[in-house]
Order: structure tokens, then C-alpha cells, then sequence
């Protein structure tokens, strides 16, 4: 039971902070890949959650140190990324690129609303949770491993 909590809390832990290796590695400490995979989405969603509830202070604080205007500006080339992309590509790409902290308080100070938000990043990094898990079973029957 404790290589159990303990391969579940790495993984958990590897989904909030780390999710490109949350499923190798919670297979790797000993859980099936569809535990593995479930557990570092968990992970994943509690970190954007998190996120979430300390934001108020967070959107401030990333608003300044990112020197993010208040009004759009079409012409410069973020805001015609973000008016292009949104939350939808910051949802897909956050995942395996900035995490779901990062990606909670930029959308944030860019003003979108938090349930929306949420709701990106959960669903989101579902492809790559479909993704990592085939790789490692793939990878798992290449080997012969059970």
C-alpha cells in the first residue's frame, strides 16, 4: 500500500508541477498507465485549481511583471495571437509548455473568467493524456514489459 501512495504521489505531483513526465513516470514508479494517466490529470487540474483561488493577488503581481496593457491592441503581435488562438490554443499548448499555474494567471490578467479558464486547461490537456498514455503502452509492449 505505501509503493502505491508513493507512485501516486509522484505522479500527482509530476501532473502539477511537471506534466510531461507525470505518466512515464508514475509507470515507472509502479502504477498501470491508465492509473498513471488519470492521477497526473488529476495533478494537472489541481494545479490550475490552485491557481485559481490564489488569483486575485497572482493576476495583479503577473499583470505588472509582464507589462500587460490593459487595452487590446490588434496591432501587436500578441494580442493578434491571443485574438487568434485564446484560450482554446493556451488550453491545448499550456500542458507541455508553461503548465497550468502560468497559463491560470496569464489568462487571468488578460481578463478571461476563471470557470472558463478552468475548463480550458481541464479539458485541454486531455489529448496529451491520450497521447503520453499510448506512447508509454506502446513503448511498454515494445519492450515486452507487462
Amino acid at each position: 500500500m505505501s509503493a502505491f501512495l508513493g507512485a501516486f504521489s509522484l505522479t500527482f505531483g509530476l501532473g502539477f508541477f511537471y506534466f510531461v513526465g507525470a505518466v512515464p513516470g508514475g509507470v515507472a514508479a509502479g502504477l498501470s498507465v491508465m492509473v498513471a494517466t488519470l492521477v497526473a490529470w488529476l495533478g494537472y487540474v489541481v494545479g490550475a485549481a490552485v491557481m485559481l483561488l490564489v488569483s486575485p493577488s497572482a493576476r495583479e503581481w503577473i499583470s505588472r511583471k509582464l507589462k500587460l496593457p490593459r487595452e487590446r491592441d490588434p496591432r501587436k503581435m500578441f494580442w493578434k495571437a491571443w485574438d487568434r488562438f485564446g484560450l482554446t490554443g493556451m488550453g491545448l499548448l499550456a500542458p507541455v509548455t508553461i503548465g497550468p499555474q502560468a497559463a491560470c494567471l496569464l489568462a487571468l490578467a488578460l481578463g478571461e473568467k476563471p470557470i472558463r479558464v478552468f475548463a480550458a486547461l481541464a479539458l485541454g490537456v486531455l489529448p496529451w493524456c491520450f497521447g503520453f498514455a499510448l506512447v508509454v503502452e506502446f513503448g511498454l509492449m515494445a519492450v515486452g514489459s507487462d
